[in-house]
């Protein structure tokens, strides 16, 4: 048999290198993961001794048990399923409708209407969270689901995102359900939705992460500790003086979980949706 051509060869070594940096980058990208992970399984004296550590130099499944009982845990849980999921849902219905709008529809004022959305986009969120907390006690919301929910029922990053979707999508197939005699808003809900389904799903899957992990708003809203999502209770761990790092980490592990399963079930749409907005 003849030589490998030198290319061939430059190409698997080049690859072999590709292969080891990305190996690599993943590994200081988990990293934090691991030592939460490690930090989770370890009694509080090995933890102070050895902070570095990756490896526990004894395992205990202490924490996991203990974390149940030391906050109301159960209910937090409860709480940011409530929260997080009827925020994601309500979201990309919202998000939808908006952007659909804004995509397709002409009307006066259209322009400044995106403007302004694509203007709150700039805004950070600690600008707007006193008049909107000042507005939530003048309702009477403090400490109620409706006060954590309606606030983020929608958000201009989702309209935006939802916007660039719709105008991706060919108007062929709403002309044709119109010639069918289909209303806009069976247009919209039996024809343009289904086809924008992967960014529906990228917009719920946002909003859901974004508030599974909030720990400003909730600890804002909420003053009793069984209202409280999983992040505020979580941060009871961390104390002025002491930190129970050990039970903080493993009910950070109980509480990434459920995103795991989320991203993992919805990952092909989330990221044929990242695909074809669009955005750049």
């Amino acid at each position: 048999m003849g030589a490998v051509p030198a290319a061939g060869r430059t190409w698997s070594a080049g690859r072999v290198v590709l292969v080891v940096v990305l190996c690599a980058a993943a590994f200081v990208a988990l990293l934090p993961f691991l030592w939460m992970l490690s930090a989770s399984l370890r009694p509080r004296g090995d933890l102070i001794a050895h902070p570095t550590s990756l490896w526990p130099g004894a395992f205990t499944w202490q924490n996991y048990a203990n974390v149940w009982t030391q906050i109301p845990f159960g209910r937090q849980l409860v709480n940011t399923v409530v929260f997080a999921g009827t925020v994601a849902v309500v979201s990309v219905v919202l998000d939808s409708m908006a952007g659909y709008a804004l995509a397709r529809f002409t009307f006066p004022g259209q322009t400044v209407v995106l403007v302004l959305v694509i203007t709150t986009l700039m805004l950070p969120p600690q600008v707007t969270l006193v008049p909107v907390y000042n507005v939530l006690v003048d309702l009477g919301w403090v400490n109620t689901f409706h006060g954590l929910i309606v606030p983020r029922a929608a958000d201009a990053f989702g309209i935006f995102f939802m916007r660039q979707f719709f105008l991706s999508l060919p108007r062929d197939l709403e002309d044709a359900a119109r010639i069918d005699g289909a209303g806009e808003a069976r247009i919209f809900a039996r024809v343009m939705l289904p086809l924008a389904w992967p960014g529906a799903l990228t917009i719920g899957l946002f909003n859901l992460l974004n508030n599974w992990n909030d720990l400003l708003w909730p600890l804002v809203v909420t003053t009793d500790t069984t209202m409280r999502t999983l992040p505020a209770g979580l941060a009871l761990f961390k104390g002025e003086h002491v930190s129970d790092y050990g039970l903080l980490m493993a009910g950070a592990v109980l509480a990434l979980l459920p995103m795991l399963v989320a991203f993992f079930a919805v990952q092909r749409r989330f990221i044929e949706g990242i695909a074809t907005t669009g955005l750049k």
